[in-house]
C-alpha cells in the first residue's frame, strides 16, 4: 500500500474538476487578533472551510468481530512499483543561525525503565505489505490493545495475545456503501476515548481519485469491547486531506489534515470538530472545520490523557510548527454546537521557543542506515503524534515533539507546554540527542504522576533502524531525559530503496493504572523494503502510583552480536532494583533459532545481580537475525529484554567467527602485528585489528580459507583504515582467491586515508568453490605515523 504522496506523485498533471476547486472556496473568515498573530499580510489567518456539513453516511455496524470473519485477511492492492518522491515538504520555518541551545548531549543515568510486555505487531510475519510507510499507532484500552499501520488493524490482549488478527482497516466499514468500503486507502489512526471508555477509528478513502470528493471514515465502538459493534460515519472533503491526526476533547473528537489539490499542490493546513456527544449514541453528526493560511501544515489537537477533563469550555489547543526557528504556532478552536455560527478558529499565535533547525536541510532526508546507501527521510517538517494532554489539577500539561538538527545529527526536540491564563507557555524543552546516533520519529506522553516517556526510531551508518525509548521523572532536572535509553527491538536489516519510514508512531497510557506506557513503532528484520514489522512494548517508569511496590529491570550488554553457525555468542544479563526491596529473579531465554542453545550463569539471581547468557549456536542454525528475548521472572513482576543475534554461513561450509565475537582470531591465521580489539566495532562488541597502532615493518594480514554454502553468492566485510602517510608507503589491501579456478580478486584495491570510517567491500562467490580470503594492512615502519586497519563483519549472503 502505497501512502497518499506517492499517490499524488501517480496523479500529477490530471485535473481536479472544476467543482472540487471551488467548493474549496471560503464561506466565512476569521482574521487572528493583530497583535498576537504570525505576520500573513496577505492571507487571512483562518477561515470556515466547505468542508463542514453533515457526514454524508452514518449507521451502525454489526460486530467487528462477525464481519473480520469473512473478511480478506492482507491488502489485496498492487505492490508499488513506481520510485520513491519521498514526502512533500511542509511549510517549516528557515534554519536557526545558531547551534541548538538545549541538547542533551549525554544519556541519562543507569537507571532504565524495564521493558514489561514486548510483542509483534502487525508486519510481514502476518499481514501482506504492499508499501511503505507503516504508519504504526496503537491505543489501549479496558482491556485490549489496538494497533492500525497503514492499512490493517488488529486487536491484542495485554498480554501480546492476538484477538483479532490483521485485516485490512476496510472491514470495519463492510456493507456501509460508499468509499469507506470500496476503498482500503490507509493512514488510519486509533484513540481510546478515556472520557466514554470507547474506541475511535479513522481512515481517509477515495484519496487516488483525480477530482474528489474525498473521505474520512470514522467508526466509534458502541462498548468497550473492539471486536464488538460500532457507529460508523463518512464526512466528505472537497480537496485531499491528508495526514489525518485524530484526538480526543470533551466537545468533539478533532482531526486535523494537511489540504492538498488533486495534482499534489500543498493548500493549508484544516482542523475539523466532529460532534462527539452524536457520535458516541450512533445519532447523525456534523462536522465544523476551518483552515489555515498556507503558512503552515502538520497542526496536532491536544489529545486527552487520564480521566481528568480539561476545564468546563476549555478550547481545544492545536500546534504546528511556527514561521521563524524560535517559535511554535498555536491556535484555539472554540466548537458551538448549538449555535455553530459562533464556533471560531483564533489564531495563529505565536509561543517562542529555544532556536532549532529542522532536521535534515531542505530535503528533510539524511537518515543514515547501515549497509545502504538509501537514507530515511526524518519528517522535520511537523510535530509529531501525539499532543498529549492531561489535567493534575494543580495545572495542565502538554507535552510534543519534532526531529531537529543535533550537531552532525539528528535528534529529538521536546516540550512540556502549561497552560497559563488559557495560554500555553513553555514550562521545560531538550533536544534528546546523546550521541552521533540519529533519532527521529518520536512520540511522547505522560503519566499520572508527571513523568515523561519519549520514544523514536534509531539510526546510524553502523546500525540498523530500531525502536527506543527514554524518560524522565517529575521531579528529575527540567529539560532533560534522566532515565536510560532502553531498546524496545533492534532492527535486523535496513529499508534499501525508499525513504519513507514510519510517518508516524505512538506512545499510549494505559487507563487502567494510568502508569504504564505503551510504545509503537516500526522496524526490518533484513535488508528490503516491503518487510517492514512493527513492535509494541510496555514499561513504567518509577514512582507511578501511591505506594512503590518491589520492581526491577532487567537489561543485557552487549545488545547484540555476530557469530558464525557453530559458534557461541555471550551477553551478560544485568538486572537492577526499582522500588521496594530485592527479590529473587530467575531468568529464561526464547526466541532462540534452530539448532541453539541458552544457558545461563546463574540461572536465577537477586535484583541487582548479572548473569552471563551464552547462546550456543550448531553447524545446522541457519543464517539469519534473530530477536532473542531474555525473561526475567520475580514475585511481584516480570520483564523482558532483546538480544539480537546474527548467525552467519549457517548450513555447513562459510567463514567462522566473521564477527570476531569470540574475542580472538579463532578460525583466521595471521601473520605480522594482528589483535581483537573491544573498541570501535563495526558491530557487536569486538573487530580485528590488523597492524599497531605503533608503527610496524611490511605486511600484517588475517587470512581464512573456507567453503562457499549452498545459496551464498556475495562476500561482504567491512574495513576502517587508519593511515596518516600517504599510499606510496601505507596501505590496507584485501584479495579473495578462489582455490577452485585458481584465479585472484582484489576486493579492496590499496587506500591510504587518515581515518576512513566504516566502509563495506563486496565481491561475488560462488557456491560450492573453496575460497581465501585476505586482510592485509601495510606500514613502512616510519616514527609517528604508524598505519592499522579495523576488519568486522565478514559475511557471505
Amino acid at each position: 500500500m502505497t501512502r497518499s504522496r506517492r499517490r499524488r506523485t501517480r496523479r500529477r498533471g490530471l485535473t481536479a474538476a472544476l467543482t472540487a476547486i471551488l467548493t474549496a472556496v471560503p464561506a466565512l473568515w476569521f482574521a487572528a487578533p493583530a497583535a498576537q498573530a504570525d505576520p500573513a499580510p496577505h492571507t487571512p489567518a483562518a477561515h470556515r472551510s466547505a468542508d463542514t456539513g453533515p457526514a454524508v453516511r452514518h449507521d451502525t455496524s454489526p460486530t467487528l468481530r462477525s464481519m473480520a470473519a469473512h473478511a480478506h485477511h492482507g491488502h489485496h492492492g498492487k505492490k508499488v512499483q513506481d520510485d520513491d518522491p519521498g514526502e512533500q515538504r511542509l511549510p517549516h520555518p528557515p534554519a536557526s543561525p545558531l547551534p541548538d541551545p538545549v541538547v542533551q548531549s549525554s544519556p541519562g543515568g543507569p537507571s532504565a525503565p524495564s521493558t514489561g510486555t514486548n510483542f509483534e505487531g502487525i508486519g510481514a510475519g502476518n499481514y501482506s505489505i504492499t508499501g511503505v510507510p507503516p504508519d504504526p499507532n496503537a491505543a489501549v484500552g479496558a482491556g485490549q490493545i489496538v494497533e492500525t499501520v497503514n492499512t490493517a488493524y488488529a486487536v491484542y490482549s495485554k498480554s501480546g495475545a492476538t484477538v483479532l488478527a490483521p485485516t485490512d482497516t476496510s472491514t470495519l466499514w463492510s456493507g456501509f456503501g460508499g468509499s469507506c468500503q470500496t476503498t482500503n486507502d490507509g493512514d488510519a489512526v486509533v484513540r481510546w476515548d478515556t472520557l466514554a471508555s470507547r474506541w475511535v477509528v479513522t481512515q481517509f478513502a477515495n484519496v487516488s481519485s483525480a477530482s474528489g470528493p474525498y473521505y474520512e471514515c470514522v467508526a466509534v465502538s458502541t462498548g468497550t469491547d473492539a471486536t464488538g459493534s460500532y457507529y460508523r460515519y463518512s464526512f466528505q472533503y472537497a480537496d485531499f486531506p491528508d495526514y489525518p491526526k485524530l484526538s480526543v476533547w470533551p466537545d468533539a473528537y478533532y482531526v486535523t489534515y494537511n489540504m492538498f489539490t488533486a495534482s499534489g499542490s500543498f493548500l493549508d493546513a484544516e482542523a475539523c470538530a466532529l460532534n462527539r456527544s452524536a457520535m458516541l449514541t450512533g445519532a447523525a453528526a456534523g462536522q465544523q472545520c476551518f483552515t489555515t493560511s498556507s503558512s503552515y501544515g502538520g497542526l496536532l489537537g491536544a489529545d486527552l490523557d487520564g480521566s481528568t477533563a480539561p476545564p468546563s469550555g476549555e478550547p481545544e489547543l492545536m500546534t504546528g510548527l511556527g514561521t521563524t526557528s524560535t517559535t511554535l504556532a498555536y491556535w484555539k478552536f472554540h466548537t458551538d454546537w448549538t449555535t455553530p455560527a459562533n464556533s471560531s478558529f483564533s489564531g495563529p499565535t505565536s509561543l517562542t521557543v529555544a532556536s532549532y533547525t529542522t532536521a535534515c536541510g531542505s530535503s528533510g532526508t539524511c537518515i543514515p542506515q547501515s549497509g545502504t546507501s538509501q537514507q530515511l527521510d526524518s519528517l522535520s517538517d511537523r510535530l509529531m503524534f501525539r499532543l498529549a494532554y492531561r489535567n493534575f489539577g494543580d495545572h495542565e500539561s502538554l507535552v510534543v515533539n519534532h526531529a531537529v538538527t543535533a550537531g552532525s545529527s539528528v535528534g529529538v526536540r521536546w516540550y512540556e507546554l502549561r497552560m497559563s491564563g488559557g495560554n500555553p507557555t513553555v514550562y521545560q524543552q531538550g533536544t534528546y540527542a546523546p550521541d552521533s546516533t540519529y533519532r527521529w520519529m518520536g512520540s511522547i506522553a505522560e503519566d499520572k504522576a508527571g513523568n515523561i516517556a519519549l520514544g523514536y526510531s534509531q539510526s546510524s551508518s553502523s546500525a540498523h533502524p530500531s525502536s527506543r525509548y527514554t524518560g524522565r521523572l517529575a521531579g528529575d532536572t527540567l529539560g532533560t531525559m534522566t532515565q536510560g535509553e532502553v531498546t524496545a527491538i533492534t532492527g535486523g536489516g535496513s529499508q534499501t530503496s525508499y525513504s519513507r519510514w514510519g510517518d508516524y508512531t505512538s506512545m499510549a497510557v494505559d487507563p487502567t493504572d494510568d502508569c504504564t506506557f505503551w510504545y509503537t513503532n516500526e522496524y526490518i528484520p533484513a535488508n528490503g523494503n516491503f518487510n517492514w514489522h512493527t513492535r509494541l512494548a510496555s514499561f513504567t517508569l518509577p514512582n507511578c502510583g501511591s505506594t512503590a511496590s518491589n520492581d526491577f529491570s532487567v537489561s543485557v550488554s552487549p545488545a547484540s552480536a555476530s557469530v558464525a553457525a557453530g559458534s557461541p555468542a555471550t551477553t551478560t544479563v544485568s538486572t537492577a532494583v526499582t522500588s521496594g526491596s530485592a527479590q529473587s529473579v530467575s531468568l529464561s531465554a526464547s526466541g532462540l533459532p534452530s539448532g541453539a542453545t541458552a544457558s545461563f550463569t546463574p540461572s536465577t539471581v537477586t535484583a541487582g545481580g548479572s548473569s552471563t547468557l551464552t547462546v550456543g549456536t550448531s553447524s545446522s542454525t541457519p543464517a539469519g537475525t534473530y530477536n532473542i528475548t531474555v525473561t526475567g521472572t520475580g514475585a511481584s513482576a516480570t520483564h523482558t529484554a532483546t538480544f539480537t543475534l546474527t548467525v552467519t554461513s549457517g548450513g555447513g561450509g562459510g567463514i567462522t567467527n566473521g564477527g570476531f565475537e569470540t574475542g580472538s582470531l579463532t578460525g583466521w591465521t595471521s601473520t605480522g602485528t594482528t589483535s581483537v580489539v573491544n573498541s570501535g566495532a563495526h558491530s557487536g562488541t569486538y573487530a580485528a585489528r590488523v597492524g599497531g597502532t605503533s608503527p610496524t615493518n611490511g605486511d600484517s594480514s588475517i587470512a581464512q580459507t573456507f567453503t562457499a554454502p549452498s545459496g551464498t553468492s556475495t562476500l561482504g566485510f567491512f574495513y576502517n583504515v587508519t593511515c596518516p602517510d600517504t599510499l606510496t608507503y601505507d596501505w590496507a589491501t584485501a584479495t579473495l582467491k578462489d582455490n577452485t579456478t585458481g584465479t585472484t580478486t582484489t576486493v579492496l584495491a590499496k587506500t591510504c586515508v587518515s581515518s576512513s570510517g566504516w566502509i563495506q567491500k563486496t565481491a561475488s562467490v560462488t557456491a560450492g568453490h573453496s575460497y581465501t580470503l585476505t586482510l592485509i594492512s601495510h606500514d613502512d615502519n616510519y616514527s609517528g605515523d604508524a598505519t592499522y586497519t579495523r576488519y568486522d563483519d565478514v559475511t557471505l549472503s
